[in-house]
């Protein structure tokens, strides 16, 4: 009988972008709501990067750049800062550090929170690999958080949430193999791609 693999460690940053938050004006709770949401949902051992950065574009990119190429964070979600008003600039920070643009998570949750609120299409987020990880843009409310990650399951038809290909982009880019809690986030991989256990 053979033993099932152990589970791969896993870096993951979560920036949450905010003049006032990391100024102290009230607490952030972008940070808090990502860890939560990702430890019900990955099953793999987490090691956290947390950043808590006022809206400034090279202080974004910046943070960006040393989460990935010093820190090594295989996923980096940011939360925050992705609307039109003049210092929500984190879309542009993020491409500044972008190897390829990845359009398809910002869609999809476009799409998603559409179904609440018509002033998701205001929304600008971006996804970028970066190296050997991938970076999100989520948005500011802890509530939109998880909705854009799990998706909408109880919806008919259900809805995705972006999280569920997210296991197998990082596998496409040379990070670990991430597994999922499926009453979570039942992640997707084509059948080749998929390891036992």
């Amino acid at each position: 009988m053979s033993e099932t693999p152990a589970l791969e460690p896993v870096r993951i940053g979560v920036v949450s972008i905010s003049d006032r938050a990391s100024s102290g004006v009230y607490a952030d709770q972008g940070i808090p709501a990502l860890q939560d949401w990702l430890s019900r949902a990955v099953r793999n051992p987490i090691t956290w990067e947390t950043r808590l950065i006022p809206d400034e574009r090279a202080g974004i990119a910046a943070t960006l750049r040393e989460l990935v190429d010093t820190a090594g964070c295989h996923l980096v979600l940011t939360t925050g800062g992705t609307g039109p008003a003049p210092r929500d600039v984190t879309p542009e920070a993020t491409l500044d550090v972008a190897d390829k643009v990845m359009p398809g998570f910002g869609e999809q949750m476009r799409a998603i929170s559409l179904n609440f609120v018509p002033t998701a299409i205001l929304s600008r987020q971006v996804a970028v690999v970066r190296g050997h990880a991938l970076v999100i843009n989520l948005p500011g409310q802890p509530k939109s958080i998880a909705e854009t990650l799990q998706g909408l399951p109880q919806a008919t038809p259900a809805v995705p949430g972006i999280f569920a290909a997210v296991p197998y982009c990082i596998d496409l880019i040379g990070g670990p193999y991430l597994v999922t809690d499926p009453a979570v986030c039942d992640a997707f991989r084509p059948k080749s791609a998929r390891r036992p256990g």
